[in-house]
């Protein structure tokens, strides 16, 4: 079955450009708003959705996604409005939707049936931060009985032996962590992340974004030059919180413009 992630990444590349991977959590500021504001990104730019249910504890997120998922919380988001969520923005623009979740709902929620309802929702697969391939044999089955694609994490500090597992494990892409440490924007992207992609194309990676601290045209261009996809979530949780949708909007569509090729 063809990963609609990796035919995404390589349309774009047949447009001699990179693709750019916008997060969004569900729910906030409301699940309606959310939704619209994940169709906008998809219409201003996005090549893939990355969609994230709110959660109590979120080791990985930074202070404006963390001041977001909790706004989503509070005003009542369960997890099944993931997939209300994706079945409607799915029905709304082609662009695949992957839901970046932490373990602990999928499997409270049974992994078998989140498997499910997720491919009838239309979604694409998943991003686990913090579960590794060895750890999920189950996520391995079903995501392989639902066509539904999975991203693993691969960090600076991964051994050899790990990445070979990842990359052999991974499909659509390897989400490659640029910096060790929460999301959010920095001035400087680590150079770890320009290393990290070599070694995962040394073990067969065909496609690798890079994700964490990236917030804007220049660093998406800089990413660019060795990945096949950049990863943006706080810039644009910032943009929605602060402009509304047609914040997003303009803020999807600057960001956008770094995945094109710069002598264009």
């Amino acid at each position: 079955m063809t990963s609609r992630v990796s035919a995404a990444i390589d349309a774009a590349r047949a447009e001699g450009r990179g693709a750019f991977v916008g997060y969004l959590p569900i729910g906030y500021p409301d699940l309606q708003t959310s939704i619209e504001a994940a169709v906008t990104l998809a219409e201003n730019g996005a090549d893939i959705l990355e969609l994230g249910p709110p959660y109590s504890d979120p080791v990985m997120d930074g202070p404006v996604i963390q001041e977001a998922t909790t706004a989503a919380l509070a005003a009542g988001f369960k997890l099944r409005d993931t997939f209300t969520a994706v079945r409607e923005i799915t029905s709304r623009v082609d662009v695949p939707v992957l839901v970046m979740t932490y373990w602990n709902p999928v499997l409270q929620y049974g992994v078998d049936r989140f498997a499910d309802d997720l491919a009838a929702a239309g979604g694409a697969g998943l991003i686990t931060p913090d579960i590794t391939p060895d750890a999920a044999g189950e996520w391995v089955a079903a995501s392989t009985r639902t066509g539904l694609d999975r991203v693993f994490l691969a960090a600076p500090t991964s051994t050899d032996d790990r990445l070979e597992m990842i990359v052999r494990e991974s499909t659509g892409f390897v989400y490659t962590v640029s910096t060790m440490g929460i999301t959010g924007e920095r001035a400087q992207l680590d150079a770890a992340a320009r290393t990290l992609v070599a070694r995962l194309r040394e073990h067969g990676a065909a496609h690798a974004c890079v994700g964490i601290g990236i917030s804007n045209a220049e660093q998406v261009a800089g990413v660019l030059e060795y990945a096949d996809g950049a990863i943006v979530g706080t810039a644009l949780v910032r943009a929605l919180r602060d402009g509304g949708l047609d914040g997003l909007a303009a803020t999807a569509q600057a960001i956008a413009g770094g995945t094109k090729p710069r002598s264009l």
